[in-house]
């Protein structure tokens, strides 16, 4: 007997890694990623995953051939993605522990963190703290999550209790192949992944809120928990994100509202339908009259629409059936079906083909300040945020092709200025473009949609304006610019947007006599709403100044308020000047002390608070405290008078009488 063959080992199959710079390492084939990772990059890499020859993969996923790797650390956004990923895993672990009955439906990554949807019974702020506890308990147990690839019958098989998960499956994977599920102590669900290696990794994390859902956000589909939470790769990030969350908290324009009195909602009223108080309508007053007077400068004619229309109409210009989701029902009539509108291009489809137009006619700018209503969800309204009744400063811009980069440029142009004047600086563009495989939400036209794609993106380019791109995103109509602003939480929401639509002059056959005197059909149309929705504007506006608005803004622009009765008649005399020069001027002469009369203004967010004592009553002076908490004393009736003056003609940011030291 040989006993050498009897032992031969057999000969180990070795694979090159290449791990970036030029660095390539030879191991044993079978190797898994997470070994190679840590061994390149250490136990503190900050690695939870990996790019395997360009395609995420778990730590566990075992290697074979020669391939490309690249560490996914937690900081970047592919990290972040798969940190909130796994975090979404470890919130239905919890909840399906403690609520047994509960149905874990989907649980994506967002921006800000994840969430996760459940068909349960509503729960509250306890529920939400122990479900918290929950997590962390089996982050400290450092359960392995593992991949598991099954067929499709063994799937469903496994999930066959939860019907979500089964229709998910209908929809994502089909009945003939199977996929994935991750396994983390008890709990299992299907996904694809990547996810990170263990439960530890997810220490930092808190959950933050819960609302109501719809299942696939259809209302007529069950209604869901959706629990919310935040996930970062270390204490620090966490810990600012909390900061800011705090930050928020305290500039809530829910709450300033109300401290303010700028507007209510009733239930007796409905959900979603703000009613403007006086304090509200004065500010959306001001940045109406700002509107107006820009439109005058640039050639706007204003007009005034109805705020319901005939079927037809919106049949007409396509809202029905691409819009209907977000219109009213409509209501029968004895001369036909009636829709609230939600928007007015139509109507000023119809004011421009009310008579014949010539090109020395074009461009013609229509714009107005109407009301319009959308049916969104009752889940998903919030504040001014989201609402059912908008008021836009909309417009509508009816011009040959030649003219539409001038128009684009004088609106991106007209963006800019409002931003600069409203203190808003954190914003961005973005080309919003249709996508060719979602051609029922657009009208498919895919040869205007490549022309006017392209010209948009040119007219952009020509201008120098940065921007980005997003498919998926277009009006059903056409391309446009979007303006994304990004707010004080670091949350990216559309503000203001520039839309070409192509389709306008075809449907309403819109036209004019060039200068040959020929019918000309090439009519195109410009949708604009800079300044988005007083609703929406006022909530980004009141979130950005925490309520301390610019003075020429500011509900209350002077309080007037004297330290005692006998100083009742020269705090007249200041109220008179001010009021007299057109500045927004309250006053306190009540017997209250000055100190609790200080307390109960400063909820009002005075941009001045004017205190009037014996020095000022005798020398006619005032003394002034800005919304800074700064005071300048000893100043000149006439003279504050006139700078207030001056600082509202010129709709100025800075507190100028009482500058910051």
């Amino acid at each position: 007997m040989h006993f050498a063959n009897a032992l031969r080992i057999p000969k180990m199959t070795m694979i090159s890694v290449d791990v970036g710079a030029a660095d390539i390492h030879e191991y044993a084939s079978g190797i898994t990623v997470g070994e190679v990772v840590m061994n390149v990059h250490g136990k503190k890499s900050g690695a939870v995953a990996a790019l395997v020859d360009g395609s995420e993969r778990d730590f566990s996923h075992i290697l074979d051939s020669n391939c490309n790797i690249e560490a996914i650390t937690g900081d970047s956004e592919e990290g972040l993605y798969i940190l909130r990923h796994s975090c979404a895993h470890l919130l239905a672990q919890a909840v399906t522990e403690l609520f047994p009955d509960a149905k874990p439906t989907i649980g994506p990554p967002i921006d800000t963190g994840f969430y996760y949807d459940f068909h349960m019974d509503p729960i509250g702020d306890e529920e939400l703290r122990a479900i918290e506890k929950k997590m962390i308990e089996h982050i400290r147990a450092n359960h392995a999550i593992i991949r598991e690839d099954h067929s499709n019958d063994v799937l469903r098989e496994m999930f066959a209790s939860n019907p979500f998960k089964l229709e998910i499956m209908d929809d994502k994977i089909g009945h003939d192949v199977g996929s994935s599920a991750y396994r983390q102590g008890d709990f299992v669900d299907l996904c694809r992944g990547p996810h990170v290696p263990s439960t530890s990794y997810l220490r930092w994390f808190r959950l933050s809120s819960t609302s109501q859902a719809y299942w696939r956000a259809d209302s007529k589909r069950e209604s869901l928990v959706r629990i919310y939470g935040m996930c970062y790769p270390s204490k620090e990030a966490l810990k600012e994100r909390v900061r800011q969350l705090e930050e928020a908290a305290k500039r809530d324009h829910k709450k300033i509202g109300k401290e303010m009195e700028l507007y209510m909602i009733d239930e007796l009223i409905g959900k979603g339908l703000p009613v403007w108080l006086p304090n509200g309508e004065t500010l959306k007053s001001e940045i109406e009259r700002f509107a107006v007077e820009t439109e005058e400068a640039y050639g706007y004619v204003r007009v005034t629409t109805p705020v319901l229309a005939k079927q037809q109409l919106f049949e007409a210009s396509g809202h029905l059936p691409h819009y209907a989701d977000s219109m009213y029902p409509p209501m029968e009539m004895d001369d036909g079906s009636y829709y609230l509108k939600a928007m007015n291009c139509p109507m000023h489809h119809l004011v421009y083909r009310n008579k014949k137009r010539s090109y020395r006619d074009l461009p013609l700018r229509i714009a107005e300040y109407g009301t319009v209503y959308r049916n969104e969800l009752s889940g998903t309204l919030t504040g001014l945020l989201r609402v059912r009744m908008l008021s836009m400063n909309d417009a509508h811009i009816y011009c040959t092709l030649d003219q539409v980069a001038q128009e684009f440029a004088d609106n991106i142009r007209m963006v800019q200025d409002y931003y600069a004047a409203f203190g808003f600086e954190s914003y961005h563009f973005r080309l919003s473009l249709w996508d060719p495989a979602n051609s029922e939400k657009y009208i498919d036209q895919p040869e205007n949609w490549a022309a006017t794609e392209n010209y948009l993106r040119n007219i952009l380019d020509s201008l120098g304006v940065p921007y980005v791109e997003a498919v998926d995103e277009a009006a059903f109509y056409g391309p446009k610019v979007d303006i994304q602003f990004t707010t004080l939480l670091g949350r990216e929401e559309s503000m203001s947007t520039i839309q070409l639509d192509f389709a306008a002059k075809e449907r309403f056959a819109l036209s004019y006599k060039d200068e040959s005197g020929a019918e000309n059909g090439e009519v195109f149309v410009i949708h604009r709403a800079p300044l988005s929705t007083h609703e929406r504007f006022v909530a980004f506006l009141t979130e950005h100044w925490a309520g301390n608005f610019p003075t020429w803004l500011s509900p209350v622009q002077v309080q007037v308020i004297t330290i005692s009765e006998k100083h009742k008649e020269y705090g007249s005399r200041v109220y008179d000047a001010l009021h007299e020069a057109g500045v927004r001027v309250r006053i306190d002469d009540s017997d209250s002390t000055i100190g609790k009369k200080i307390r109960m203004h400063r909820s009002q967010r005075p941009a001045y608070m004017v205190i009037i004592g014996d020095e000022e009553s005798a020398n006619g002076t005032v003394s002034i405290r800005g919304r800074n908490n700064n005071q300048r004393n000893g100043v000149a009736l006439d003279e504050f008078v006139a700078e207030i003056f001056a600082e509202i003609t010129n709709r100025s940011t800075e507190l100028g009488i009482v500058p910051p030291e």
